[in-house]
C-alpha cells in the first residue's frame, strides 16, 4: 500500500511537470463555455493567398458555428508547421506541400480543406536585372529570394530551376521573408528575383521595381511553370487531431466552405472592405488590385483535385532533399481528405 501510494505521489509530480513545462497533447482541443478553442497560424495573415482564414473571422463565420478561432501571423510556413507539431496551434494555413514533406519525415499532417489549385505565387525580377533574367534558365549565378529555406517558396524555386537543368549549386536561395522585408532585399540588391505573392507583387510593380517573370496565380500559368496543377493554400491539421475531434474539424472546415463560396460571389472591392482596414497598408485602390489579381485562385468548394496532389509529389519527389529518397513510400491518401467539404456542401454550406 505504502509502494502503491509512493508511486502515485511520483506519478502525480511528473504530470505536474509536464503540464508546468508546457508540453500539449496535439488530440486537446480546450473547450470554454461549451465552445471549442483552436488556435490557427497563417503563413502570412496580410497575404492574399490566405485572405480565406482573415476573411472568414470577418464574416463571423467561425461563429456562426459555435467555434472560437484565434488567429496568429507567421511569415514562414517552415515555422508554422514547427509550432502545429509541438502542440503550440491546432492548425496552420499553409502549403499543402509541407504533408507530404512531413509524411517523409514520419510526420502525420492532413489537408482538410483546399482553398486553391495553384500557388498564388509570382516570380519577380528586378527592373535592373530584367534584361538578364527572361526565364528560370538565367537563373545561374543570381540570387533568389524565397521566405526562408525548407518553405514551399523554396521547393517551387528548386523546381523552377530543376526543370531548366539547374542544380541548387548553380544559384544561391536567400531569406528574405515577405512584405516588407522581400522588397528591402530586392531595392537593396540582396536579391535579383525572388518569390512572393499579392499585395507585395502589386506594390513592386506598380512602383516600377520589379517586373512579373512567372505568374501561377492561375491555372494556365502554374502549369506552364509547372506541368500542371500545385494545391497550395489550405487549413492542415495533426492526423491524431482530426481523428480524435472529428465534430469539431466539420465545424471549422464548414467555416472556411462558407468563406470560399462567398468569395465566388463577390467583387474583389466588396472582399477587400471586409478586411481590416490595415492591410491595405494606405492605399485601399492598391489593395483592391492586388486581391482582384489573386483572387480567381480560390476554389469556392474546398475540395482536392487529386491531379494536384499527385503534381506536388512528383515535384517534390524530384526536388526535396526529405521526399525524394522516399518518394515511392509516400501515401497521398494521408495526407488529405475531402470528407469535410463534402459534407459542407451536402448541408448546403451557405
Amino acid at each position: 500500500m505504502r509502494y502503491r501510494k509512493s508511486l502515485a505521489l511520483i506519478l502525480l509530480a511528473v504530470c505536474s511537470l509536464l503540464l508546468a513545462t508546457g508540453c500539449r497533447d496535439s488530440r486537446t482541443i480546450p473547450v470554454a463555455n461549451g465552445r471549442p478553442q483552436l488556435t490557427i497560424m497563417v503563413g502570412g495573415l496580410e497575404k492574399v493567398i490566405y485572405l480565406p482564414a482573415m476573411l472568414t473571422r470577418q464574416l463571423g463565420n467561425f461563429e456562426r458555428n459555435d467555434i472560437d478561432v484565434k488567429l496568429l501571423g507567421e511569415q514562414s510556413g517552415a515555422t508554422a508547421e514547427t509550432a502545429l507539431l509541438t502542440g503550440d496551434v491546432q492548425g496552420v494555413v499553409g502549403f499543402y506541400d509541407h504533408t507530404i514533406d512531413l509524411q517523409a519525415k514520419d510526420q502525420c499532417l492532413r489537408t482538410v480543406v483546399q482553398f486553391a489549385a495553384v500557388p498564388g505565387e509570382v516570380e519577380l525580377v528586378s527592373t535592373q536585372d530584367a534584361e538578364t533574367i527572361h526565364s528560370p534558365k538565367d537563373f545561374r549565378g543570381k540570387n533568389l529570394g524565397v521566405t526562408s529555406l525548407g518553405s514551399s517558396t523554396d521547393f517551387l524555386t528548386q523546381a523552377l530551376a530543376g526543370q531548366e537543368g539547374l542544380q541548387t549549386s548553380d544559384y544561391t536561395r536567400v531569406k528574405v521573408g515577405a512584405g516588407q522585408t522581400f522588397i528591402a532585399g530586392m531595392n537593396h540588391n540582396g536579391i535579383d528575383a525572388g518569390m512572393t505573392t499579392d499585395p507585395t507583387v502589386a506594390k513592386m510593380v506598380t512602383s516600377g521595381d520589379a517586373e512579373v517573370l512567372i505568374d501561377m496565380r492561375n491555372e494556365q500559368g502554374t502549369r506552364a511553370a509547372l506541368g500542371g496543377l500545385y494545391p497550395a493554400a489550405s487549413l492542415y491539421m495533426r492526423c491524431e487531431t482530426v481523428d480524435s475531434h472529428p465534430e469539431i474539424v466539420q465545424k471549422l472546415v464548414t467555416s472556411f466552405v462558407q468563406t470560399l463560396q462567398w468569395i465566388k460571389t463577390h467583387t474583389p472591392a466588396e472582399i477587400a472592405a471586409e478586411m481590416p482596414s490595415q492591410y491595405a497598408g494606405g492605399d485601399p485602390e492598391l489593395y483592391v488590385k492586388s486581391v482582384g489579381d489573386s483572387i480567381s485562385m480560390f476554389n469556392g468548394d474546398g475540395l482536392m483535385k487529386r491531379e494536384g496532389a499527385e503534381n506536388v509529389l512528383r515535384i517534390l519527389g524530384r526536388y526535396s532533399r526529405n521526399v525524394k529518397p522516399v518518394r515511392d513510400r509516400i501515401d497521398l491518401d494521408a495526407t488529405y481528405t475531402n470528407h469535410f467539404a463534402e459534407q459542407a456542401l451536402k448541408q448546403g454550406a451557405q
